[in-house]
């Protein structure tokens, strides 16, 4: 029977849910070439098709960048409450 000191965080926390949802966005919005297969409407002359992706590259940036710093502060956690846990 493990001790209390033993028992590990849960896997799922909602901090991970956050983070996998921001590396699935862009999968998603990309994958899904229905929604942006079209012309209309140019921006600043570019067709749509062309400036979503774009826009797509710049906002997968942002979001990755988003998630290796949830990720960070997640693992961070991890170590203080297992090092707390030790003592």
């Amino acid at each position: 029977m493990p001790d209390a000191s033993e028992v590990k965080p849960p896997v799922v926390t909602p901090l991970r849910v956050v983070i996998a949802l921001c590396l699935l966005a862009p999968f998603v919005a990309v994958l899904w070439v229905g929604s942006y297969a079209k012309i209309d409407p140019t921006f600043i002359g570019i067709p749509f098709f062309y400036w979503y992706q774009m826009l797509w590259v710049l906002l997968s940036t942002a979001l990755t960048m988003t998630a290796y710093k949830l990720w960070q502060r997640d693992q961070r956690a991890r170590r203080t409450q297992g090092a707390g846990d030790a003592r």
